[in-house]
């Protein structure tokens, strides 16, 4: 409010003239006359009504707080001297002007921050232009990104960048490096200006999780703001340049090599990757010798909440302490020379897990990190990144490290020791094809193990760990199983699925141990009657009002994952679903589940229901379904007993039932499905009473026995719009139906076709699917060309993963085609297809990111050193399958340890001759090759196991 010291007869007359002549609420064309003594009463929105506003204000005023208006009424001005003032300016940002002169509050937004910002500049109001700033300030400081939209951003920016103001284009740069993930996620992402994005790749705070992420946002940004890149390429080559090549993940760099555009940038981040992957863990401080070291620098900031390095082989010790360390100079010889010895000391870990001291280095604190992913980077040393872990990362909750070999249960001692804030832990690898041989005690009943390990005799410190996944981990050891259930007694979510050497009575006294455990996954593993008995075993608890009570551990059990664990039998799977009252997940199949054990779930919180493969009934099926509203996801491919047929006994006849039955109509009237999968017992009929359940569906899978038809089939996409992924297996397809579902379904991911009916052509496939993850085709295109092959990677050009089974008509220049269309592949089968490696394999050895390679019955061609050459040309990959019919010289080599690189499965199959067909006394039989053994190499973090098996693995 004005103060009482102002001159009241020392008035002037502004008038305001709305410069938006296009302004909704200017509806009238009449003057509206003011005093500003009154100003705190003003109503804002009936002076919005007026196109032109008069004020009487006082003209000290608008001398002491406006530099505008104190240049103009305080000097020998002419308009000194007048007692009217013409202001053409925004009506209500003008309006809010006046008030902050006079002392009113102001509310900044949003929608008036740069109105009222440019007013305050144009009228010299410095009260209202700090106003502004603080808000902005706080604004741009926000951990919050959603409080701006990028388009507010860009808009701000340009403002300050037109204006030749420093101060918004600096903030609004500082803002966008420190949350540019949010930003790559936005649509306007595209319309960010070239120089707000170029002094924004250069920010020293801009905040990725990998290097992949800048790179994929910079390749976007390029492609949309230019239709012919040729004429825009030099002014990008500045941008592009503040990659660091050298740490993209190989699948990433090796996928790009598509875009011509790029090949020259990504073939040099693929030779920068192989030079450090030929780099030995002591030849790893060569980088300390000199050089600019910020291309290997991962970029972490004091905003960072999650590190992603997964599929980054190159990654080493030294690469990441690099990272966490204060930017070295080549003049910083003391410093070098620690890191040097710290790096030694890291790689001695093995010997001496406490040689490292907090205060060797000035290692920098990032204490918002709450995620690191290290998977499949085999060359980190895990002790050694421990370490730098526990230094560098004091808020650690999240641990991924997927897919690495060297592992010991000691590494979990450490883990708890030097980050105790870590409370889930990934450890997971491939699962074994096979599950090997057990203490015969895991049969046994009432056997207890004795801990005895000098490991677990001293003190343990109590972890925070509440998720642990140990999948695929056949060197674990049941004594380990009780060193975990001693320090993890915060335990509720146990991945044990694969592990395959645990016995039932090792796994029964960690479920004895572990109170707390709500998700339990032990598929593919000995769990038996052992496990059930203590799962099932009362123990003493509080409710939430503090009173105690004894339930079982099965009560609890919201996750229950025991498929293909062949030691439950009948009785005890009856024992166990019947004490369950929580279960939101259970997985079943290829179990001795029966009816009567299925229908003893007495809860009604299933989302996820997996009995395939097994002998459930329509009616007990449709019990559960019924009971359980919630449910999302049903898998029932391979349930026999779902198929419904009528016989005739005296005729020996039988016919299918082709009417939809309780099951499909329960799930209609009572489920909302995203993923089901279909086999024995659903036909077209089914279709039409699962729509109401299936109009949200994302997956679908439709096995063996059953038989949609055509009609089902081609309506599917109009049935289920957001599918993204489809699996077809012995059902009749055609063109029609392919073309129908590649057209429509725009966001399918996988598209798998197998043993399928029908005449289709490679014409239904020229659509462009840039989405489209994974191809499989197998028994539906034996007359496949390499023409063919050109197709389909032009229309499926972002192929992770590709599968052909009985393509007869391919030869050796269909590795060329597969490796120049699809550079950055993950998994690579093709069997039965012609004469791909008659000349051997070359290549297809290009694939340098490939994880999974299977070459069988494709020409006799492959020569004896290709699992050691293909090992040493692809750092991923983990599993090889192949067949001694296709080996040149009879027989494959398999790599020692030292030379072995990732592989974690080599599989070698042996077929053996039949004779087929009538055998008549004047032709010679004709003969066959069928398969006969399979040998399977697997090396774990401990040993290389080796035994023949008689299936085909």
């Amino acid at each position: 409010m004005a103060s009482s010291s102002d001159d009241d007869n020392d008035f002037i007359i502004l008038t305001i003239t709305n410069s938006n002549q296009f302004e909704e609420n200017s509806v009238s064309d009449q003057d509206l006359f003011l005093s500003a003594t009154d100003i705190s009463s003003w109503d804002l929105p009936s002076i919005l009504t007026f196109s032109t506003l008069r004020v009487q204000a006082h003209r000290t005023r608008l001398i002491e707080q406006s530099s505008y208006f104190h240049g103009m009424l305080s000097w020998s001005f002419s308009e000194s001297r007048l007692d009217h003032i013409s202001i053409e300016w925004e009506l209500e940002a003008f309006v809010n002007i006046l008030k902050c002169l006079y002392g009113c509050s102001v509310d900044v937004t949003f929608d008036n921050f740069l109105n009222f910002y440019e007013g305050a500049l144009y009228f010299g109001v410095k009260i209202l232009l700090e106003k502004c700033k603080t808000w902005f300030l706080e604004v741009v400081s926000s951990t919050v990104p959603s409080q701006m939209q990028l388009d507010d951003l860009i808009y701000i920016w340009n403002f300050g960048f037109k204006h030749a103001n420093d101060y918004l284009p600096e903030l609004c740069t500082s803002y966008l490096a420190k949350n540019f993930m949010w930003a790559v996620s936005c649509k306007s992402f595209v319309d960010v200006p070239y120089r707000l994005l170029q002094d924004c790749v250069k920010h020293p705070h801009l905040t990725i999780q990998n290097e992949m992420h800048l790179s994929d946002a910079l390749f976007m940004w390029i492609d949309a703001s230019t239709k012919d890149l040729n004429k825009m390429e030099n002014n990008c080559t500045d941008i592009l340049k503040q990659i660091r090549l050298s740490l993209l993940p190989l699948w990433f760099a090796a996928g790009k090599r598509r875009n011509c555009h790029y090949t020259k940038l990504v073939d040099e981040s693929i030779a920068s990757v192989f030079k450090l992957l030929k780099i030995s863990p002591a030849g790893s401080l060569r980088f300390l010798e000199g050089g600019d070291l910020k291309d290997f620098r991962i970029r972490v900031t004091e905003y960072s909440k999650k590190l992603n390095l997964s599929s980054c082989p190159q990654i080493t010790s030294a690469i990441l302490l690099l990272s966490l360390l204060p930017s070295l100079n080549c003049t910083d010889s003391m410093l070098r020379s620690s890191v040097k010895q710290l790096l030694t000391k890291l790689e001695s870990l093995e010997r001496d897990p406490y040689l490292i001291s907090q205060g060797l280095l000035p290692m920098l604190s990032f204490e918002a990190v709450e995620e690191v992913d290290i998977s499949k980077c085999d060359k980190l040393h895990l002790r050694a990144a421990i370490e730098c872990f526990s230094m560098s990362f004091p808020s650690l909750k999240i641990l991924k490290a997927a897919y690495l070999l060297n592992f010991s249960i000691s590494f979990l001692r450490q883990l708890v020791l030097k980050c105790p804030a870590i409370c889930e832990v990934d450890l997971a690898v491939d699962v074994s094809p096979i599950i090997l041989e057990v203490s015969n005690n895991s049969l046994t009943s009432g056997v207890r193990l004795v801990d005895v390990s000098p490991l677990h005799t001293s003190k343990v410190r109590l972890s925070n760990i509440t998720k642990l996944t140990l999948e695929g981990r056949t060197e674990l050891c049941d004594s380990d199983l009780l060193y975990i259930a001693k320090f993890c007694i915060n335990l509720q979510h146990l991945n044990l699925n694969g592990c395959t050497t645990l016995t039932d009575v090792g796994m029964s006294n960690l479920l004895h141990r572990c109170l707390r455990l709500k998700s339990i996954l032990v598929c593919h593993t000995t769990f038996g009657l052992n496990s059930v008995l203590a799962l099932c075993s009362d123990f003493h608890g509080y409710d939430n009002t503090s009173t105690q009570i004894s339930v079982s551990l099965a009560f609890n059990i919201q996750t229950l994952h025991i498929g293909d664990c062949k030691c439950v039998d009948e009785t005890s799977l009856l024992k166990l679903l019947s004490e369950t009252q929580m279960l939101k997940s259970l997985c079943l199949r290829d179990t001795h589940i029966t009816d009567r054990a299925l229908c003893s779930i007495h809860g009604s919180s299933l989302e996820m229901l997996d009995v395939s493969n097994t002998m459930v009934s329509r009616e007990a099926l449709t019990h559960i379904i019924s009971g359980n509203p919630g449910l999302k996801c049903l898998r029932v491919k391979g349930c026999r007993n779902l198929f419904e047929y009528k016989s005739n006994a005296a005729m020996g006849e039988f016919s299918y039932l082709n009417s939809c039955g309780e099951v499909e109509i329960a799930l209609g009237k009572t489920c909302r499905l995203q993923e089901i999968s279909l086999g024995w017992g659903f036909s077209h009929f089914s279709m039409e009473a699962l729509k109401p359940a299936i109009t949200s569906l994302r997956k679908l899978t439709v096995g063996l026995g059953a038989s949609l038809g055509e009609a089902a089939l081609t309506e599917l996409p109009s049935t289920c719009p957001f599918l993204e992924s489809i699996a077809l297996y012995f059902q009749v397809i055609s063109d029609i139906i392919i073309v129908n579902i590649l057209e429509s379904l725009r966001n399918l991911q996988v598209l798998a076709l197998c043993y399928c009916f029908g005449d289709i052509s490679f014409v239904a496939f020229k659509f462009y699917m840039p989405n489209l993850r994974k191809l499989q085709l197998e028994r539906v295109s034996p007359w496949m060309t390499n023409e063919d092959l050109v197709i389909l990677t032009q229309s499926f050009p972002n192929l992770a993963e590709f599968s052909l089974l009985g393509c007869q008509h391919l030869n050796s220049d269909s590795q060329q085609i597969i490796s120049h269309g699809w550079p950055g592949l993950l998994s690579i089968h093709l069997e039965e297809c012609g004469k791909i490696t008659a000349n051997g394999v070359s290549s297809l050895l290009e694939c340098v990111a490939l994880e999974d390679l299977l070459l069988r019955h494709t020409g006799h061609g492959i020569q004896r050193s290709f699992i050691q050459d293909a090992a040493s040309k692809m750092p991923l990959l983990r599993r090889v399958s192949l067949d001694l019919c296709d080996a040149s010289d009879g027989y494959f080599d398999i790599p020692p340890d030292d030379e072995k690189s990732y592989l974690r499965f080599v599989m070698i199959a042996r077929c053996k001759s039949m004779e087929c067909g009538l055998a008549l006394h004047c032709l010679e039989p004709r003969r066959k090759r069928v398969h006969k053994e399979t040998l399977l190499v697997s090396w774990t973090s401990e040993n290389v196991i080796s035994r023949v098996v008689k299936e085909r693995l």
